[in-house]
């Protein structure tokens, strides 16, 4: 929309988004100070409307009693803080503009609203991003580094179970028993008065008790050992592979000319 007078008409309507969200009721219309054309619309926002905050008029149009705008409703609400005095300063148009201006989208736009000519400005012009905020004169190229440390997880668990198993165990051990053996002695001075001791003719039996070894086997339990868990540290080598991103920035600029002016 490039009408003043039709913008004119639209004072005290409402401005919405592309999304048709409600901005606010328009309040003045700014011209450009050397093509007279209408640049920025102010919108009342904030609690009950008290605030207006300006928005740029390039790419917008009219929707019934609407007055649609290319920007959202959450940008026109963080824009610079201008006096709405009826006339904004070069200052003032430089601090919209860097902030509109990569929302734009187009190399017309962002020099209609840079207040001159790309071609003729020369080199003391601001850079900005095209595809989000403003910056300097200069693009950053960033790429991702790997960062690869160590972290304490639990890899495992040891524990010790003790179990019952039996084994034949066998042992010599010697022993002994008594055996009966005869032994004969003669008549003699020293033996006689015993040897007719018993009569002269008799039956007798005389008995000698024998003894005998054998094994005995006990079992006791005694502690033989203890056992315990510890642990060791072993470090070994591990390789890690992460696909990492980084920019690439093309050395050739691509000019961007507008077909119109052929």
């Amino acid at each position: 929309m490039s009408n003043p007078s039709e913008l004119q008409s639209m004072v005290g309507q409402t401005a919405v988004d592309t999304e048709g969200a409600k901005i606010g009721k328009i309040g003045q219309i700014y011209l450009d100070d050397q093509s007279g054309q209408p640049v920025w619309v102010t919108v009342h926002t904030g609690m009950f409307g008290t605030k207006e905050s300006f928005a740029p008029l390039f790419g917008s149009s009219v929707r019934g009693d609407d007055l649609v705008l290319a920007v959202t409703k959450d940008l026109v609400k963080g824009a610079p803080s201008v006096d709405a005095d009826g006339h904004t300063s070069d200052e003032e148009n430089d601090a919209l503009y860097n902030y509109y201006a990569g929302y734009l989208g187009t190399a017309d736009a962002q020099t209609k609203y840079a207040g001159g000519d790309a071609a003729t400005d020369g080199p003391d012009r601001v850079g900005h991003d095209t595809s989000g905020p403003n910056t300097d004169d200069a693009m950053t190229r960033s790429e991702e580094r790997l960062r690869v440390g160590t972290e304490k997880v639990e890899g495992g668990r040891a524990r010790l179970r003790k179990y019952v198993v039996t084994e034949n165990v066998t042992q010599t051990v010697p022993i002994s028993h008594e055996e009966v053996r005869i032994e004969r002695e003669p008549i003699t001075d020293a033996n006689r008065d015993q040897a007719m001791a018993g009569g002269d003719i008799t039956e007798e039996e005389h008995e000698v008790i024998l003894t005998a070894e054998r094994p005995a086997v006990q079992k006791e339990t005694v502690p033989v050992e203890r056992v315990r868990l510890s642990t060791e540290t072993v470090t070994e080598d591990h390789e890690v592979s992460e696909t990492l991103r980084k920019e690439q920035i093309d050395e050739t600029p691509e000019v961007v000319t507008d077909a119109r002016k052929n």
